[in-house]
Formats: structure tokens, C-alpha cells, sequence
């Protein structure tokens, strides 16, 4: 029984690894449309009674403006361009830091692949596949393909998905056209863009916002993300 066992399990997980081959490198060509944190944050929407129309608009990274490439980046994780999915060094600070409430500490890679092909929770089967997604993504991805679905798909206000469909709703102007003070304060609500409003940015949106733009400048700019 248990060597009958052992086998169904090898079987399993070969199955497992092949289908999530094929998945991500499908994925590495073709725009996500949808993921599951969209699809349950419609299935709450539609519980609640509240509107439940998903905003969200794909456009290709060549389209998106760079200073809103670099406002995440300067935002959510600054060693994106040199990590390969994990930044240890704020891992560690985390875990060491006398903080009440934890901080996070996922790089941009991290929450792509959370957001794109698992649930959210806290759990440790997740965790594990949240790190195995990652390391996939980063080889058969590439940075500029993480960066291009993360600008894609990360939540940026309520029901809104993606850096195109804020600009819209909140700037009225395509993403090719953001300027980097209205990078910023898209990139400044990501902590929690359902509390936090691009449109009526609060005091602590509108301060967080100009340590973003000084982070943009003392990064270099563009050039900080030119390679990638």
C-alpha cells in the first residue's frame, strides 16, 4: 500500500510540474486577463451587493510609461532589477524588526505570482507555491515580463486592475502618457488601493507619493530600469 502510494504521489507531482510548465510558459506570451484574486474579489463584490464590474484594460510594456514602471519598482521592491525573485536582505530585516504589525516583504516577482496563479491566505502550502512560481517566472519570464504583467494586473484602486485602467478612470489619459508625479501616487496607494484613493489622495497618500518621486530620482531614473 504505501509503495502503491509513493507511486500515485511521483505521478501526481510529475503531472503537477508539467502542467505548471505549460502554464507559465503559455503565460509568458499571452496577455492575463483575468486571475483568480480578480475573479474573487468580483464573487465578494456580487455577495456584498456592490458593484461588481472588473476594471482592468492590458497593454504591452512598450505602451505603459517607464516612470510608472519605475514608481513600482521604487515603491514595492528597489532590488528587482538584481534579485532573482527574493530579496533575503529584506526577508531578514522583517523578520528581525520590532514592529506591532509585521511588514511585508514580497518582491514584485513574489506578488505576481501569488496574484496570477494562486489564492490569497496564509498558509504554508501556499507559501511554497507562491516560492516555486516565483523561481519559474524568473526563468522562463525574464524581469521585463514580470514587470510588464505585475503593471498589469496589481490591484490600484476598488475593482481597478492595472496601471492602464487607473490612469483611465483616474487620470482620464492612457498610462503611455503618466508623468512622474502621477506615477508616484498610483505606485503610493499599493499597500492598500481599496482604502487608499488615487483620486482623493488622503495626506498620507499625497507625503507617500513625494518619497516615491525621491526615490525615483535618487534610483537614476529610467536608466534604473532600462535593462531589466
Amino acid at each position: 500500500m504505501l509503495r502503491r502510494l509513493s507511486f500515485i504521489a511521483f505521478r501526481v507531482s510529475i503531472l503537477f510540474f508539467g502542467v505548471s510548465l505549460l502554464w507559465v510558459g503559455i503565460l509568458k506570451f499571452v496577455p492575463v486577463w483575468i486571475t483568480p484574486y480578480m475573479i474573487s474579489c468580483k464573487m465578494a463584490a456580487i455577495s456584498e451587493d456592490e458593484d461588481s464590474e472588473i476594471h482592468s484594460d492590458w497593454e504591452p510594456y512598450e505602451n505603459i510609461s517607464k516612470e510608472a514602471a519605475l514608481a513600482v519598482v521604487a515603491s514595492e521592491d528597489q532590488n528587482f532589477p538584481n534579485h532573482w525573485g527574493f530579496d533575503f536582505d529584506e526577508i531578514y530585516d522583517a523578520m528581525t524588526e520590532d514592529r506591532k504589525r509585521a511588514r511585508g516583504a514580497s518582491t514584485i516577482s513574489q506578488q505576481v505570482a501569488k496574484n496570477v496563479f494562486l489564492w490569497h491566505g496564509r498558509s504554508f502550502i501556499r507559501k511554497g507555491l507562491e516560492a516555486y512560481f516565483t523561481i519559474l517566472i524568473e526563468i522562463i519570464w525574464g524581469k521585463q515580463r514580470i514587470l510588464e504583467v505585475y503593471l498589469n494586473v496589481a490591484e490600484m484602486g476598488k475593482m481597478t486592475f492595472g496601471v492602464e485602467a487607473a490612469s483611465l478612470r483616474y487620470y482620464n489619459k492612457s498610462a503611455k502618457n503618466l508623468n512622474r508625479a502621477e506615477a508616484a501616487r498610483i505606485a503610493a496607494v499599493l499597500p492598500n488601493p481599496v482604502r487608499f484613493s488615487i483620486k482623493n489622495p488622503s495626506a498620507y497618500v499625497i507625503k507617500r507619493s513625494g518619497q516615491i518621486s525621491r526615490q525615483m530620482r535618487a534610483l537614476g531614473g529610467q536608466k534604473y530600469i532600462a535593462d531589466i
